[in-house]
C-alpha cells in the first residue's frame, strides 16, 4: 500500500493547473460518452442538534478509457471548523488495483478536491466565455476553494486582470486578498463590500461559501453575466429557473437539496437544465445565450474526477519515489 501525504500530493500538483484542467476536462467527455461508472454520492449525517451542518461523502467512481483508474473519495464537511481556524473540509481517496481489485494507494484527498474543483470552474468558464472573455471575476466566499478557483482561472483566462472579494466576514475578505496576490500575483485583488453593486460590475462570478440553503438570486448582475455556482446552495430555485443552467450531470446534481433539486420540486421538472458541460466539451450539445439572462454552471463534483486525478499523482508519486510504502497491509 502506497500512502501518499498531504505535502506529496501538493508536491506533484504544484504547477500543473493546465495539465489538471486537461485531465478534467478529458475525464467529462469519457462521462458523457459512457465510459465511466459513477454511483449517487452517499451522505452521511447525524442526528444530535450540534452536528447540524456536518457530513461525510462517500464518492466512489470509476474511469475508463486509455487510463482506467477506479476507488472512492471520502471526504469530511464540518463548517464549523472554519471560526475554529481549521479547513472546512478534509479528505481521503483510496485506489483499487483493476487487476485484482485490491487498495493500490491511499491519498490525502482534500488538495485534489480543491484542485479539481476549481479546474471544472476554470474549464467551464473558459468554454462558456469563448466569445468574450472576461476580464475580471467577482469571488464570493474567500475560503481555500475560491483561491484556488483564481489560481486556475488566471491559468485558464490569459485576459484574467482583476478579481473582487467578497465575504460576510470583511476581514476575511482583507486577509484574503494577500493569499490572492501569491496565487496569482498578475491579477489585482481587491475587497468589496457592496455585494449589489459588485455584482453588477463584473461578468463572471464564483460562489464558493459554506451556505446550507439559498440566500441570494441573480437580480443584481449585468447582461452577458456567467456565474459559476461552485457551493451549490446559494441561489434560491427562482434564480435558477431564470437562469440557462449548465451542469456536469443532471441527475446527480438534482440531489441533497441543493438549489437545482429545489428548482426540480418547484418545477416538477428538470427542463431548466440547459446543457451538460461534458456534452459541450465534445460538440454533443451546443449552449445558446438568451440576452438578460445569466449562464450559471452549477457542478455536483463528480467522485470520477477525484478518482482521475488521484491516479494521476499516484503515477507520478511512484516515479518520483515520493510517499510512504506501508507493506503487509493485506494478507499476501
Amino acid at each position: 500500500m502506497l500512502v501518499l501525504r498531504r505535502t506529496d500530493v501538493a508536491d506533484v500538483l504544484s504547477g500543473r493547473e493546465t495539465e489538471i484542467i486537461r485531465l478534467v476536462a478529458d475525464t467529462y467527455r469519457l462521462h458523457d460518452a459512457g465510459q465511466t461508472s459513477l454511483p449517487h454520492s452517499t451522505f452521511l449525517r447525524f442526528p444530535e442538534e450540534h452536528h447540524r451542518g456536518d457530513r461525510i461523502i462517500g464518492l466512489p467512481a470509476y474511469r475508463g478509457g486509455e487510463r482506467p483508474a477506479a476507488g472512492m473519495k471520502w471526504i469530511a464537511s464540518f463548517p464549523g471548523n472554519v471560526s475554529a481556524g481549521t479547513e472546512r473540509a478534509s479528505a481521503a481517496i483510496v485506489l483499487n488495483s483493476l487487476h485484482h481489485g485490491r487498495p493500490v494507494a491511499f491519498v490525502e484527498g482534500a488538495v485534489i478536491s480543491a484542485k479539481r474543483t476549481a479546474a471544472s470552474a476554470a474549464l467551464a468558464a473558459a468554454e462558456l466565455t469563448v466569445e468574450r472573455p472576461p476580464a475580471s471575476v467577482l469571488l464570493i466566499g474567500c475560503g481555500v476553494i475560491n483561491l484556488e478557483i483564481l489560481r486556475f482561472l488566471a491559468a485558464a483566462l490569459p485576459g484574467l486582470r482583476e478579481a473582487a472579494l467578497y465575504d460576510t466576514d470583511p476581514a476575511r475578505a482583507e486577509a484574503f486578498a494577500d493569499r490572492c496576490a501569491e496565487a496569482a500575483p498578475e491579477v489585482k485583488a481587491r475587497p468589496v463590500t457592496d455585494l449589489a453593486a459588485a455584482l453588477g460590475e463584473h461578468r463572471l462570478v464564483s460562489l464558493a461559501t459554506t451556505a446550507a440553503a439559498p440566500h441570494m438570486d441573480l437580480t443584481a448582475c449585468g447582461p452577458d453575466t456567467t456565474v459559476l455556482h461552485v457551493s451549490l446552495r446559494d441561489l434560491t430555485a427562482g434564480a435558477i429557473r431564470d437562469a440557462v443552467n449548465v451542469v456536469d450531470d443532471t441527475d446527480h446534481v438534482c440531489r441533497e437539496r441543493t438549489s437545482l433539486d429545489l428548482a426540480q420540486q418547484a418545477a416538477g421538472n428538470r427542463g431548466f437544465v440547459a446543457a451538460e458541460i461534458g456534452a459541450l466539451l465534445r460538440g454533443t450539445a451546443t449552449l445558446h445565450r438568451v440576452p438578460e439572462r445569466p449562464v450559471v454552471y452549477s457542478p455536483f463534483g463528480l467522485g470520477v474526477l477525484d478518482i482521475a486525478l488521484a491516479e494521476y499523482v499516484r503515477e507520478e508519486a511512484e516515479r518520483r519515489g515520493l510517499g510512504v510504502r506501508v507493506d503487509n497491509f493485506l494478507p499476501a
